[in-house]
């Protein structure tokens, strides 16, 4: 059950809009909805190509938009949660250097019980 391209092409250029206009209601993030919007409008114009038109191309293509703005998010908030890890771990610049004990010269060795068996 494939569809037309022309079919496609004309739907999906009615529809990108509109899924915009959800998406930037729903989330407020113009920038990241038409991202989402666009890899949702490849998904649909490959799939719906080889697999037909679904019943609610509208609700199919805010639904894939939604779920691509959330995974954006989702990642954008990974990303910054990981680097504020590193940034913690890393010594603070302006702090002094922590002072150094130094390492006793002589140490003392106490043998191992095969060398000290060896000896006897």
């Amino acid at each position: 059950m494939s569809a037309d391209r022309a079919t496609v092409e004309g739907l999906l250029r009615a529809l990108a809009p509109q899924a915009l206009g959800a998406l930037v209601r729903r989330y407020w993030q113009f920038d990241l909805s038409e991202d989402a919007v666009q890899e949702a409008l490849l998904a649909a114009a490959t799939r719906w190509l080889t697999e037909g038109v679904p019943d609610n191309p509208r609700g199919w293509l805010t639904t894939v938009a939604g779920r691509r703005l959330i995974d954006q998010i989702r990642s954008e908030q990974a990303r910054r949660r990981r680097e504020d890890e590193v940034a913690a771990l890393e010594p603070d610049p302006t702090s002094p250097a922590p002072a150094r004990t130094p390492r006793p010269t002589g140490t003392t060795r106490s043998p191992c019980c095969s060398c000290s068996a060896t000896r006897r």
